[in-house]
């Protein structure tokens, strides 16, 4: 039980409402705290426990449908089904869709986890939660970003001071999430602030690199950027109005991690997709979603512990852009099987399996673990939706069954994890929410979920409310 000693009392001895209700909080935390620290013990002795030296994210931005992916319905009627025909995979007796053949054949490294839950049934809210492993006060809904949301996983392991022998401790790739032009909460600080955010990668497929202010300037030798952050430096001191100043408090933070970037070789060479054989390139596929996927194994070579892949950014960016397809997302409402079979699925497919490859050969995936996951699954029945985009039938956002992919780090190689109905619209197993995903991750890398971080006020919060996923080890 965590025991928080201070003097609330007014000179007369009384005790405000407000210190009244700050106690309760408190008190109300270290209980929960309290009753989930044998859980906690639980988890740490599991042998996965600090497996992983770096975790992938590989966020799907929109909701992928697990009946046309992971979790197919040959026997359902038509209406369910859908347009797709399974084919037999690396495990014995499951099936994927027809278009995940490169999947398919390197699922004898994944488990499926095919009994998904939870209750929130729009875009920015859900990928609130998936980001955060917790509900947004505003469930089923859209609210902008917010400097009292609760941090993304990132910041938590940079709060919790990670050790990185990166400049970085979490970087998310190809991002931000944008629903589908907004961006979503849960992708940032939250109420830690902007030390603690993660880097923002946007396209690395762009033709002048992932990070192309990282190259160096050949009227900028070293010793000429330490003068220059001398100089500043100097100016920094004599400015001493600033220190009370927010935005400049931040600024600062920011040139000091870039200038860290600058000084460091290891770093820019993260980031340099040139570097790779053309061969590496070619199998992870010369688009955004595989570029982001290279970037990302880059990333844990060089050490960083989380990476937080957006595939894809904007959650239905076919709407603006239905010619490009680097713009889908797997909000897939209507045309869902040609947006499938010519955009989204070939894509995904050549990328997240060479990911997995490229791992597994060169001996990265035992000390990786590998999450792919969206926001929520896709509606059992198919059929036309007005008011959406599009001609032929789609399916509808679907929380309450949906399936994710992992691999790595101790997670069993070649199984499946719960199970669906024969409809694909509910669990017919344990179900599992973000929150265990959340716990899962955390305990790979070492961290007790059930342990908790402060804010700058030093106010205590639970890292998460989830368990470590135990099936997933066999």
């Amino acid at each position: 039980m965590l025991r928080f000693a201070f003097d609330c009392r007014l000179p007369s001895g009384q005790i405000t409402r407000r210190d009244w209700l700050r106690l309760g909080a408190l008190g109300g935390l270290a209980n929960t705290m309290a009753t989930t620290q044998g859980a906690g013990e639980e988890a740490s002795r599991l042998p996965s426990f600090g497996r992983a030296k770096s975790v992938i994210l590989v966020f799907t931005n929109g909701g992928q449908s697990q009946i046309d992916m992971w979790d197919p319905k040959p026997n359902a009627p038509l209406d369910v089904r859908g347009a797709f025909q399974p084919i037999g995979t690396g495990i014995p007796g499951v099936q994927f869709t027809e278009h995940m053949p490169l999947l398919a054949r390197v699922a004898d490294r994944l488990t499926v986890v095919r009994s998904m839950s939870h209750e929130d049934l729009d875009h920015g809210s859900a990928a609130y939660l998936a980001l955060t492993g917790v509900y947004h006060r505003v469930r089923s809904g859209n609210p902008p970003p917010n400097p009292n949301d609760l941090p993304t996983y990132g910041a938590v392991l940079r709060r919790l001071q990670s050790k990185s022998r990166f400049v970085y401790d979490a970087i998310h790739v190809n991002g931000p999430v944008v629903v589908p032009t907004n961006l979503s909460p849960g992708q940032d600080g939250g109420l830690l602030g902007r030390a603690y955010e993660p880097l923002v990668i946007g396209d690395p497929s762009d033709a002048s690199g992932a990070f192309p202010d990282l190259a160096p300037q050949a009227g900028l030798p070293p010793v000429r950027l330490s003068d220059r952050l001398t100089l500043k430096q100097t100016l920094d001191r004599y400015a001493s109005r600033l220190e009370t100043n927010q935005q400049a408090i931040d600024m600062q933070r920011l040139y000091a991690q870039a200038c860290r970037m600058l000084a460091s070789r290891e770093t820019r060479d993260a980031f340099d997709l040139d570097a790779e054989p053309a061969r590496i390139r070619d199998r992870y596929g010369r688009h955004r979603t595989g570029q982001s996927m290279l970037l990302a194994r880059r990333l844990v070579e060089a050490g960083v512990p989380y990476i937080n892949v957006i595939c894809n950014q904007s959650n239905r960016g076919q709407d603006q852009s239905p010619e490009e397809t680097d713009a889908y997302g797997w909000d897939t409402h209507n045309d869902i099987f040609d947006s499938l079979k010519n955009r989204l699925l070939p894509r995904f497919d050549e990328s997240f399996s060479a990911l997995i490859e490229d791992l597994d050969q060169r001996g990265l995936l035992d000390q990786t673990l590998v999450v792919c996951m969206g926001e929520f699954g896709r509606a059992p029945r198919v059929a036309l939706e007005p008011k959406f985009a599009g001609a032929t039938p789609g399916r509808k956002h679907w929380a309450s069954v949906y399936s994710i992919a992992l691999a790595g780090a101790g997670v069993q190689r070649g199984a499946v994890v719960g199970a669906s109905d024969r409809l694909g619209a509910e669990p017919v197993t344990e179900r599992y929410g973000p929150w265990d995903v959340a716990a899962t991750m955390f305990h790979a890398l070492g961290i007790d979920p059930h342990g908790h971080y402060t804010d700058s006020l030093g106010r205590p919060y639970l890292i998460t409310t989830g368990r470590p996923i135990e099936a997933l080890y066999g």
